[in-house]
């Protein structure tokens, strides 16, 4: 569920992310599975040289399944079934990695004996809707919801006909504030019509057992959704492309921030113009008051996006038949 972080102990930037100091998951490895991952190390290793800097060169899913043994092709096909091929493409060297197997064994796992969300067909169905050029903006959550209905993979987003839950409500809120027209019906919480525009809704963990908050995040997910936010910024720092990330909350603040820290080709304090930055407390119930109303962030992204980036407003209406005025689509405007 995304639910605003807890006051914690002081802790580093590098805490956060480093598999050192964080406490994995166990997962339980046959000596033929550790032979096989061993072997995996190697094939995971492929690199290509860009100027000074080792890239990791992707492989599209063909290419991907004749590299795989049968253990890991039956390990990763989910993967491989589901993720939208230009995600694939670009994220195919964390599959064969030791924490990815490890996270995989531990989901397949915990889904034998327990009900894990969201369904398995939907723990990436934030790639297909979004496809990887399309990404436009971000929006970083941090846990599945928990209970039957409502996880379908979008940060924030239930199925249908559940009901908005209450950060979602206060989004709708802020919605409200800004564009008068929004239209809201709390019984309405799934954002996959945002999704479809570019909007990019990722959790931090992707998975949850069921009716046990938090109980995933741990397990590997971080890494994983910490390259998936590297990927992109490594390629609109490239390709010039607008990417706008909402961070809501101290968690979404630094997993962006520190991969801008950590990053060689650009300056946290200075970045491109197609990068935009709009931080807030969290929208959860606990903290909205304190700093996420009033924000004005969905005009200042769609002001961006039009006037700065010379593309396409996010209409932000998720009632269906409902449309916001004033959304400006460039292409037919010029």
């Amino acid at each position: 569920m995304t639910v605003p972080e807890k006051k914690r102990g002081q802790s580093t930037i590098e805490s956060f992310f480093k598999n050192t100091p964080v406490k994995r998951a166990k997962v339980t490895v046959s000596k033929e599975e550790t032979i096989a991952i061993s072997k995996i190390r190697n094939e995971s290793a492929v690199t290509v040289g860009v100027g000074s800097k080792i890239v990791n060169k992707g492989m599209d899913k063909k290419s991907f399944k004749g590299s795989c043994s049968s253990m890991l092709l039956n390990l990763l096909q989910l993967e491989i079934d589901t993720i939208e091929d230009s995600w694939f493409e670009r994220l195919s060297h964390e599959f064969k990695k030791p924490y990815f197997i490890q996270l995989k064994k531990f989901i397949d796992g915990e889904q034998s004996k327990s009900t894990v969300f969201p369904p398995a067909d939907d723990i990436y169905s934030w790639s297909r809707l979004t496809p990887f050029r399309q990404v436009k903006v971000v929006i970083i959550g941090q846990d599945p919801y928990h209970n039957y209905n409502q996880a379908h993979g979008l940060a924030f987003s239930v199925k249908s006909p559940t009901p908005a839950p209450p950060s979602l409500k206060n989004i709708y809120k802020e919605l409200k504030n800004e564009y008068p027209d929004y239209e809201i019906d709390n019984n309405v919480g799934d954002l996959t019509p945002w999704a479809k525009q570019g909007v990019l809704l990722l959790n931090t963990a992707l998975t949850v057992k069921a009716h046990n908050a938090n109980s995933h995040s741990k397990a590997g997910w971080s890494d994983f959704t910490k390259e998936v936010v590297q990927t992109l910024i490594n390629d609109r720092i490239e390709s010039k492309e607008p990417i706008a990330f909402l961070l809501w909350g101290n968690n979404a603040i630094r997993l962006v921030e520190t991969i801008l820290t950590e990053s060689r080709k650009i300056n946290k304090s200075n970045l491109p113009d197609n990068f935009k930055l709009l931080k807030s407390v969290h929208p959860s119930p606990l903290s909205a008051s304190r700093g996420f109303f009033g924000t004005q962030h969905f005009k200042q992204i769609n002001d961006w996006l039009y006037t700065e980036q010379k593309t396409d407003m996010i209409d932000w209406s998720v009632v269906p038949g409902s449309k916001l005025a004033g959304i400006k689509k460039y292409c037919n405007m010029h």
